[in-house]
């Protein structure tokens, strides 16, 4: 099979770039032919007038759109697999999809579909205004803090709901969890063109042998909406006990001189050295105060054996079982997150059955030759009905 991926990576590397690279890489391993239509925000600051150039293609792209049929030409795919498309790609591409009789399968990995940040989430609080088309709500609320980058979300979120550029093209949407086609569904989706598809994991993760742990881990992006601020609260309620994150803080970089003297921060982590993070922890937390809509770390901890402790919220209720591979605490309360810390921290032996169960699950649903199974299934569905799918 031929697929096409397309994708708009982000100013810095995320674990949505992580899951693109997996996709890649997983089809080519299975023998399929995958072109990639490639953009990057980091262009931004690197072009003259890049923030101008940026809101007008987040809108709409004609220069995408002709790059899209050109490369639609040239490359004949079966199936285009689409993940970010903002903001030089922008949804501009889809109807060339259309019109070159080829289905397309999105990924949706945020909420940007009905919330023009992505998010739900506005200075801290979840927030869901911008819901049933009243994306107008980006710029009362200046969601971005910045207006003119407000007015920008806002308007390329209303130009592709009042054009139809995702109703009308896209095939088969692929959801994270239960927890986020749920969502969709509530927001109009056709629930027979959504497909649930979790991430997957490194099996890496999972050969290593059974260590003890030797502090509590944060992985991943730190920013407000990870909720970094309520692990930090909880680090200094137990001084005793080592804290330890792996992640870039240029979004906060104020947090490195006010963390308590028991965390240590040590910047991002790739390859073997993020392996070797998750594999020498006692126990990660994830202490999220967003709707997660799969929790990556989470999944990556179970992989590598360890016990989550996540906020009950979004996604996570479904990836980490309470009680089970990991507990859960109510969102942004430190005191929660802290008794709950202390009560695995305490039981070494508690934390391996729960990491025990956690790896039996992320072998289960989260392997690589699962997700690729699960993805093929997808992609011949959406091959069966056709390019925009289903007449609505």
């Amino acid at each position: 099979m031929r697929i096409l991926l397309v994708h708009n990576s982000y100013g810095k590397h995320s674990g949505e770039e992580t899951v693109v690279e997996n996709i890649q890489r997983l089809l080519e391993e299975h023998g399929h032919s995958v072109p990639n239509f490639a953009r990057s925000s980091a262009d931004i600051t690197a072009m003259p007038l890049g923030r101008t150039r940026a809101f007008i293609s987040g809108v709409y792209s004609v220069a995408s759109k002709k790059k899209m049929r050109n490369l639609l030409a040239a490359e004949r795919p079966d199936v285009v697999h689409v993940h970010n498309l903002y903001p030089w790609i922008s949804p501009s591409i889809l109807p060339e999809c259309r019109k070159a009789e080829v289905p397309v399968v999105m990924t949706l990995h945020n909420y940007r579909l009905v919330c023009p940040n992505g998010l739900h989430m506005v200075k801290g609080q979840v927030c869901e205004r911008c819901r049933d088309g009243r994306e107008y709500w980006c710029v009362l609320r200046n969601c971005e803090g910045s207006l003119p980058k407000s007015v920008g979300y806002a308007l390329r979120n209303f130009t592709a709901r009042r054009l139809g550029l995702f109703t009308e093209n896209v095939t088969m949407y692929v959801s994270l969890t239960e927890f986020h086609k749920t969502r969709l569904i509530a927001e109009g989706v056709p629930e027979a063109r959504i497909s649930v598809v979790p991430n997957t994991v490194p099996l890496s993760l999972a050969n290593g042998k059974w260590h003890n742990g030797d502090y509590v881990g944060f992985a991943g992006r730190i920013s407000p909406e990870k909720g970094i601020r309520t692990f930090l609260s909880a680090a200094r309620m137990h001084p005793d006990i080592p804290f330890e994150v792996a992640g870039d803080c240029w979004r906060m970089p104020e947090l490195v001189g006010d963390s308590p003297s028991n965390c240590a921060f040590h910047g991002y982590f790739t390859g073997a050295r993020l392996t070797q993070f998750f594999q020498e922890a006692r126990l990660f937390v994830v202490p999220s105060i967003w709707f997660e809509t799969f929790g990556l770390t989470a999944a990556e901890a179970m992989a590598a054996s360890k016990p989550v402790i996540a906020s009950d919220i979004g996604a996570l209720q479904e990836t980490v079982d309470d009680g089970v591979t990991g507990l859960l605490f109510e969102p942004g309360n430190a005191d929660d997150l802290a008794e709950k810390i202390q009560y695995l921290w305490a039981r070494p032996e508690l934390c391996r059955e729960m990491g025990q169960a956690g790896r039996e699950k992320a072998l289960r649903e989260y392997s690589p030759q699962k997700y690729y199974e699960r993805l093929m299934q997808v992609y011949n569905k959406a091959i069966e009905l056709g390019p925009g799918g289903p007449k609505q």
